[in-house]
């Protein structure tokens, strides 16, 4: 091959290969971050699970309903797993106790990442947990609360303080 017919072929070869090598950048829908934002009262980072933070925002001001697990109402438990089976595709124990011996690892509280599962104890049986909630960021966790429904509130409101178990990391 002669040099004027070899420069347009390696070009082309050289342009292909850098094409090829190109990465995407990640799509988000802005609209949708600033709606999870507001509604949790959060700042949601590049690098943070956006489908966490927008399925959560969903689900604020869901009435809470015992053995709920859907939008017309949810218990702590069924919020957790339908967070989980959205964000994460996984399926979780129905209840805080299974959740909390059978998906979950302990960890300490100063560990916690966005995604772990923060447990809580009613006061009388101080060692099995009757609640739970997904922990976010900045010390906050979504959950669904008796009297208010699905809320997002801090760990160290003095009730949480008090009633807190363990954190839990889900095994994967």
């Amino acid at each position: 091959m002669n040099r004027s017919k070899c420069i347009p072929v390696l070009a082309a070869l050289v342009a292909l290969l850098l094409t090829s090598c190109a990465t995407k950048a990640p799509h988000y829908d802005f609209r949708e971050l600033a709606r999870a934002a507001i509604a949790l009262d959060l700042d949601i980072a590049p690098e943070d699970n956006h489908q966490l933070y927008v399925t959560a925002a969903d689900w604020i001001g869901v009435p809470y309903r015992a053995g709920g697990r859907d939008h017309r109402g949810t218990d702590c438990s069924g919020l957790v797993c339908q967070l989980f089976r959205k964000a994460y595709h996984r399926t979780l124990q129905p209840n805080a106790e299974l959740q909390r011996t059978k998906d979950c690892r302990k960890i300490s509280k100063k560990h916690l990442q966005e995604g772990d599962l923060v447990f809580f104890h009613n006061g009388c049986n101080r060692r099995t947990a009757s609640h739970v909630g997904i922990y976010l960021k900045g010390g906050r966790f979504i959950h669904a609360s008796t009297t208010h429904g699905v809320i997002v509130s801090r760990l160290s409101e003095p009730y949480y303080q008090r009633h807190w178990l363990q954190g839990g990391r889900v095994i994967r």
